[in-house]
């Protein structure tokens, strides 16, 4: 289940979907691919909203406010400058994506689309994580998929990885062959 592509040649690639989804294995494996910089969006989240879903508690959109600043200066960062790049975040709510993409034309969403059920089967194998497998249903309920208006690019994730992958660079102008 893929769509078609979102941009050719990206200079930034925003990989989105709910915990567990392998937004961060993909990520990691398009920056080696690529030699391109990688950020977990995980890591620009403020330390109150890591207790907090630590402690059980979903983020409310007050919450993700400067979360998704810090990840929209790093992507214009990254623009401003020629470089290019690779961020993951859950992106749930398209008022999210409209933040640290909007109009943006050279920034492409992949996303990694998966059952509840698949997805909660990983995530009840991951360990030293902060995110409870309880939170999965928020964040399924939360999720408003991307509409073909925001040109997304929709990879299942019952693909393996390296399909994943592949089906990414090639569908975005970037492979390597």
């Amino acid at each position: 289940m893929t769509s078609a592509p979102t941009v050719v040649r990206p200079a930034v690639i925003v990989v989105m979907g709910v915990a567990s989804s392998g937004k961060t294995s993909l990520g990691e494996r398009l920056a080696g691919q690529l030699a391109w910089p990688f950020r977990d969006a995980d890591s620009f989240h403020p330390p109150a909203n890591v207790a907090k879903m630590a402690g059980g508690t979903p983020l409310n959109d007050e919450d993700r406010k400067p979360w998704l600043a810090a990840i929209a200066a790093w992507i214009d960062d990254l623009r401003a400058s020629g470089g290019n790049g690779i961020v993951t975040c859950s992106a749930l709510k398209r008022a999210y994506r409209r933040v640290i993409i909007g109009d943006r034309r050279d920034v492409a969403l992949v996303y990694l689309k998966g059952s509840r059920e698949l997805i909660g089967a990983r995530m009840a194998q991951r360990q030293h994580h902060f995110m409870p497998p309880a939170l999965l249903d928020s964040q399924f309920a939360a999720l408003e998929e991307p509409g073909e208006d925001e040109r997304p690019l929709v990879v299942s994730v019952e693909l393996s990885k390296d399909a994943i992958e592949t089906e990414v660079l090639t569908r975005l102008g970037l492979g390597l062959g």
